[in-house]
């Protein structure tokens, strides 16, 4: 028996989507669905929603829980990651509030910036742990990491250990469609070519018929700029760098020193920046889950549609030899000609019998490079921060960041770090 092994599997919501989709692909019909989680409720939880799932649409399918990694991972083709580190209490509000204390204000923090670099540090460690063991159990399996820092956690992956590893994010899917509904624009029917880092990759091309479709989208884009909306940010990237950005606005306000400044305040208004949107998002969440725990546990009726996510169709591609084109974090082996070879790329990339090929994309423009180039500096060194242990590093790393420079000095930058590193505790490892 075949089997796709889900480390984070108490994350009962992304669990369905992925393992869902992958009941209702016939391909993966008789494997296994290995449930692993460090928080036994949560991991009942999610096998009891997938059993009710896996009743109603593919008998074939056995779900299984372990409270044993190694035993989940044990002959696993497909290793599926949702871990997070610390999770929302206490790191999450760690990352946010010391910060805070500083003057420094973040939305997301969960990609680059001191957010991004302390979740990197938290979790690398654990991702390595992971791939000892799957080095134990099934080193041939691939590793289909969704958990964010992305680039970060990816590369770490790739360069220091032997596990294929591929990183998946939601971003690229939804680019295009989600701009030409808010532009009032249709959809069907275009051409377009995606290449950059997660979370700023960028759309280079976006054709109809032949005919470039930017002059349009940048005219109905200056008219939208004239009242408030949700993506403002994006949008004025767009005006002053030329192309679009294919992650949100929120996301991207926190990437470049450019939008949440303390000495212009008005921009946060003008541009609908929503700081400290993720513990919001947090709370919300886990407000939701307490109201629908029991119609997706226990709700024997419970449904599915296959969705947008990759995980099912690159395991599909893998089982079957049916090509199947997605976006794709990967290293970059030449891929982007502009951007450091150490740099995790996101490119269009091919899976089909058990491998999976990321495509040549070629030089970006050199704004957008440049851009690129600031987050990668911080992602490289965020990663040899958490393999050498060094403080030093981790120092750098958010010297580095864009944002984090603009707004503090490099002395008060060291002291937020050393007040991170004190706050987090055990939920990191020792730093020298």
């Amino acid at each position: 028996m075949k089997k796709i092994t889900f480390i984070g599997a108490g994350s009962t919501i992304f669990a369905k989507n992925v393992l869902g989709d992958c009941l209702l692909t016939e391909a993966l019909n008789g494997f296994e669905f290995a449930l692993f989680d460090i928080d036994p409720k949560r991991l009942q939880e999610s096998q009891l929603m997938l059993e009710n799932l896996r009743d109603r649409y593919n008998p074939s399918v056995a779900i299984n829980s372990y409270d044993d990694r190694k035993l989940a991972l044990q002959n696993a083709s497909y290793v599926i990651n949702a871990i997070q580190v610390g999770g929302y209490k206490p790191s999450t509000v760690i990352d946010f509030e010391i910060p805070k204390r500083y003057g420094l204000r973040q939305t997301i923090a969960d990609t680059v910036g001191i957010g991004g670099i302390f979740r990197s540090l938290r979790t690398i460690p654990v991702l390595f742990d992971i791939a000892k063991d799957m080095e134990d159990m099934c080193p041939d399996a691939w590793f289909l990491n969704y958990t964010n820092p992305m680039a970060s956690l990816t590369g770490a992956m790739l360069r220091y250990t032997n596990i294929k590893t591929i990183g998946l994010c939601h971003s690229v899917q939804v680019c295009t469609k989600d701009l030409f509904k808010s532009l009032g624009m249709e959809h069907d029917g275009i051409e377009e070519r995606i290449a950059g880092i997660n979370h700023m990759a960028w759309l280079l091309e976006v054709k109809k018929d032949g005919a470039d479709l930017y002059p349009e989208i940048k005219r109905r884009a200056k008219e939208k700029q004239k009242t408030k909306h949700h993506d403002m940010v994006r949008f004025e990237l767009m005006d002053k760098f030329g192309y679009y950005v294919t992650e949100s606005s929120e996301h991207n306000a926190e990437y470049h020193p450019y939008f949440i400044k303390r000495n212009y305040p008005e921009l946060i208004s003008e541009l609908q920046i929503p700081l400290d949107e993720y513990p919001r998002r947090c709370v919300k969440q886990i407000q939701d889950w307490e109201k629908m725990r029991d119609d997706i546990v226990n709700n024997k009726n419970l449904t599915h549609k296959r969705s947008k996510e990759y995980g099912s169709r690159i395991i599909e591609a893998m089982e079957t030899n049916e090509p199947f084109t997605f976006g794709g974090n990967v290293l970059n082996t030449g891929l982007i000609t502009n951007l450091p070879s150490k740099a995790v790329v996101e490119v269009t990339c091919v899976a089909d019998r058990k491998k999976i090929t990321p495509c040549f994309a070629g030089e970006l423009p050199e704004q957008l490079a440049a851009l690129n180039r600031t987050n990668i500096n911080t992602q490289l060194m965020t990663i040899e921060a958490a393999v050498t242990r060094k403080k030093e590093a981790v120092y750098q790393a958010a010297m580095l960041d864009p944002h984090t420079s603009a707004e503090l000095s490099m002395t008060d930058i060291i002291s937020m770090c050393d007040d991170l590193f004190a706050a987090h505790g055990d939920w990191l490892p020792e730093y020298k």
